[in-house]
């Protein structure tokens, strides 16, 4: 049973979430899980270049939504707090986050991990970032502290590099970005989500909940699709959270091998309307029409897009033969 956590590793609770499910996975006598890890980001906008966690603190901006990610307490009171769940768990009574750091190489190196080594490779490297972050109190966004872990969880042996890797020349980046949209489209909200067989844990929880929630999820037998249908629905939910970009990412793949996949072009389409790029919309969907000329919400998008371009007559046409197949559209 594959186990995916989806996390940032500067989160203190994706740290301490690590060691919980180690002790659930130690007493477990269930089916061999692998555990992988996928991409998060809390902090979005960290800066490329760290900056110290104290000129964040005393950023009233930041303070205030320090503050809201828990309430009653100030983010210093909040750090104490955390601090001392995670010497609780074993992580070490000098623990703690004292950088603000882009976390987008970093996860570049732990997916790099999986893809070249597997989940024991990947594991390494995640713990080695959590470490150097919480505990060694270093810059986990340098490339150069980056590529020491690397070579400390022996990625060159594992993927066959010669000589000592650099992450300025290793790839990665594409796969990370695809990852974090696949996150997105999938609903995941918070670090650390644990995702097994459909089902989802948010939060660092007990090994105990831990434990029952693989049970859940072993028991669980989810539907499986088809790779490309699974792609084609995760884009479609990024559209639906207003993210066309991100859809037109995650269906690249599926239009080059896919192309002329009817719903691929038209989700297309949908996505080059919602992102302003009407020109290839009105590509799309004049093609789409007339293949099938009785589509009439291919018809009715492709007279909102002419309407957009200012060519109203042509979309009058379009969207008056849409609202006589379908009314509804008529009320637009």
């Amino acid at each position: 049973m594959r186990v995916e956590i989806w996390a940032d590793v500067v989160c203190g609770w994706a740290h301490i979430g690590k060691r919980r499910l180690e002790k659930a996975l130690a007493s477990w006598e269930g089916e061999p899980v692998e555990v992988v890890w996928r991409p998060y980001r809390i902090d979005p906008s960290a800066p490329a270049r760290a900056v110290p966690m104290a000129d964040l603190l005393r950023d009233p901006v930041a303070d205030e939504a320090l503050r809201a990610c828990a309430p009653g307490l100030s983010p210093t009171e909040n750090r104490a707090r955390v601090a001392g769940v995670a010497a609780a768990e074993g992580l070490g009574e000098q623990w703690g986050s004292e950088w603000r750091a882009s976390t987008l190489e970093a996860h570049r190196l732990i997916a790099l991990a999986y893809e070249k080594g597997g989940a024991e490779l990947q594991d390494r490297v995640v713990e080695r970032v959590l470490r150097a972050h919480f505990v060694d109190v270093q810059d986990i966004s340098d490339l150069a502290v980056l590529t020491a872990i690397a070579a400390e969880a022996g990625l060159a042996e594992e993927a066959g590099y010669t000589g000592e890797p650099s992450l300025e020349t290793l790839p990665g980046a594409e796969l990370v970005r695809e990852l974090l949209l696949v996150g997105k489209a999938k609903g995941v909200r918070t670090s650390p989500t644990i995702v097994a067989n459909g089902l989802a844990l948010e939060g660092a929880q007990p090994p105990e909940a831990l434990r029952e929630f693989l049970e859940d999820a072993a028991r669980h037998t989810p539907r499986r699709l088809p790779a490309e249908v699974e792609r084609l629905r995760l884009a479609e939910s990024l559209l639906d959270q207003r993210d066309p970009l991100g859809t037109l990412t995650l269906l690249r793949p599926l239009m080059a091998e896919h192309g002329d996949d009817r719903g691929v072009r038209l989700l297309a389409a949908r996505a080059y309307f919602a992102s302003a790029q009407l020109n290839r919309a009105r590509t799309a969907l004049e093609s789409l029409v007339a293949e099938s000329p009785d589509d009439s919400y291919a018809r009715h998008l492709l007279g909102r897009t002419l309407q957009r371009q200012g060519r109203h007559e042509e979309a009058a046409s379009h969207l008056t033969l849409a609202a006589a197949m379908t009314p509804d559209y008529g009320t637009d």
